[in-house]
């Protein structure tokens, strides 16, 4: 959704480049005070945050003669380091703005206050990772360098379900970008997109180079970032870094508009290099303690770390839709391949799904509003939901609630009693048997059932059915069901949005 806090927004990405050295940091935030003085935008000076001790594997934590680790650990700063930096930002006017990598850099974003919280491209489609950031309720802005379009429509629907406001960035990730892959017609294909989200343009073309900044602003993007560094005798800055000085002439280029595009209408091509590059800093899954044969890998059996192997499964790859299963004995800290499990992917069987719960719904005639909350309930796994499940959408839920409660023909809901509410069924189309505190009954169309607290029910259908749901207010963990198998059941809920372009075919 768009808000006005990302509108004019210059980001100046300090990254690694305070050097791990506080009183270099303090001088390269002060001069930036100076270059964008008098400057019409509103600038925000970002840092990165990564907990090391647990982002990088123990068994590397020493080896210098990687990239990434050597780089991280060198500049590393402390908490107290971080603050001392944050609060020069603020003394010179300046937005503080964070980069976490990591669950627990998260929690530190939200103990230090910071507004808001960016997502780096490597990250972007790091699902636990997105999880906590979502948990921490702040705008997000996410860069999408490598993002495919598949990937870029479920992180928009996951930050719109959840209602946090987003900013897309239209970012390739090669240092430093050649004109030729700068693609900046990707702007205009995001706002076509994403009518409703904010698009800004994070940039790492040379730093003399000022066309694509004045082509961005044309485009209508309301955020730029730009990395920046201050070049001493002590410290150089790398080749996609901008000196203060050359800060200030790219703020006063981005008042002027050119044509410089690439691909138009279409998600732009992402090269062997870039997917490379950006899969050297994602985040490999490793075994937390032993795994069998046969076993489910579960949240609680892995840890994410880097660096990642060949072959090796990221966390990038774990999604609500996705199961792993081990195929081979996997030792504690072993990583999680394709040599030693397998991926189930069960997004084809929740479009599957959505689509006969959308031929239900255009059958029953009933009416629904755009972008309502979904809930898919397979009690003994999605494998089974044909047999035993229920699809619900709430329309609203306050002191009272209103739900449409779906089944498709031979679903059962098992026996389950609510402590908190009560709750009224009104069949509204097919047929429904009902079971209540023991005395089973056949109900039609417009039947009414008052289901009372402590009661327990169940229901099911051989035609198919729609029935409302109108209680008190719904809480959630206020089903009991008689099988106490059910509530140990991993992942028995899928969350997702109702689109209403969805009974149109329009399944995305």
């Amino acid at each position: 959704m768009k808000n006005s806090c990302f509108d004019r927004l210059v980001i100046l990405e300090m990254a690694n480049n305070h050097m791990g050295d506080v009183e270099h940091g303090i001088k390269l935030i002060r001069a930036l005070k100076e270059a964008v003085a008098e400057k019409n935008f509103r600038c925000a000076v970002k840092f990165q945050y990564r907990d090391l001790d647990t982002l990088i594997h123990p068994d590397f934590k020493e080896r210098m003669d990687i990239k990434y680790i050597k780089r991280f650990s060198e500049t590393r700063l402390s908490e107290e380091e971080f603050l001392a930096l944050k609060a020069e930002v603020e003394a010179c006017g300046f937005i503080p703005l964070c980069t976490p990598f990591d669950e627990k850099s998260v929690d530190m974003v939200v103990r230090h206050g910071y507004e808001m919280v960016k997502i780096a491209s490597c990250s972007f489609n790091d699902w636990p990772l997105l999880e906590k950031v979502a948990a921490a309720g702040k705008p997000v802005i996410a860069s999408t360098a490598g993002a495919t379009l598949e990937d870029i429509d479920n992180v928009v629907s996951f930050f719109e379900h959840r209602e946090i406001p987003l900013c897309l960035m239209h970012c390739v990730g090669s240092y430093p970008t050649p004109d030729a892959d700068l693609e900046m017609n990707q702007i205009d294909f995001f706002h076509q997109r994403y009518p409703e989200i904010s698009i800004g343009f994070s940039t790492h073309e040379a730093p003399e180079n000022f066309a694509p900044v004045m082509i961005a602003v044309a485009k209508g993007a309301v955020i730029l970032e730009r990395h920046t560094g201050l070049p001493t005798e002590k410290y150089a800055i790398n080749g996609y870094s901008s000196t203060p000085e050359q800060i200030s002439k790219w703020l006063e280029a981005a008042e002027m508009a050119y044509t410089i595009c690439g691909k138009n209408g279409v998600r732009r091509d992402i090269s062997a290099k870039e997917r490379a590059d950006l899969r050297g800093l994602q985040r490999g899954i490793f075994a937390l303690c032993p795994i069998k044969k046969g076993e489910n890998i579960t949240a609680d059996k892995i840890f994410f770390a880097m660096p990642n192997s060949d072959g090796q499964f990221i966390a990038n790859e774990c999604s609500k839709y996705r199961e792993f299963v081990a195929v081979k004995d996997i030792a504690a800290k072993e990583a999680v391949s394709n040599d030693n499990a397998e991926i189930k992917d069960n997004r084809a069987k929740v479009r599957e799904i959505i689509g006969k719960l959308c031929r239900l719904i255009k059958d029953s005639g009933i009416q629904l509003q755009d972008k309502l909350d979904l809930e898919l309930s397979h009690h003994y796994g999605l494998e089974k939901f044909y047999e035993v499940g229920c699809s619900i959408i709430t329309c609203v839920n306050r002191e009272y609630c209103k739900k449409i409660l779906l089944q498709l023909p031979g679903q059962y809901n098992p026996v389950h009693t609510h402590h908190k509410k009560e709750e009224t069924f009104h069949v509204l189309y097919g047929t429904l048997e009902i079971t209540l505190a023991g005395e089973k009954k056949v109900y039609q169309a417009g039947d009414i059932i008052v289901v009372e607290r402590g009661k327990p029910h169940d229901f099911g259908t051989a035609t198919g059915a729609v029935m409302e749901e109108i209680s008190t207010t719904h809480f959630k963990n206020d089903s009991f069901y008689d099988d106490k198998n059910i509530a140990e059941t991993a992942m028995r809920k899928t969350y997702m949005t109702f689109y209403r372009s969805w009974l149109n075919g329009e399944i995305d």
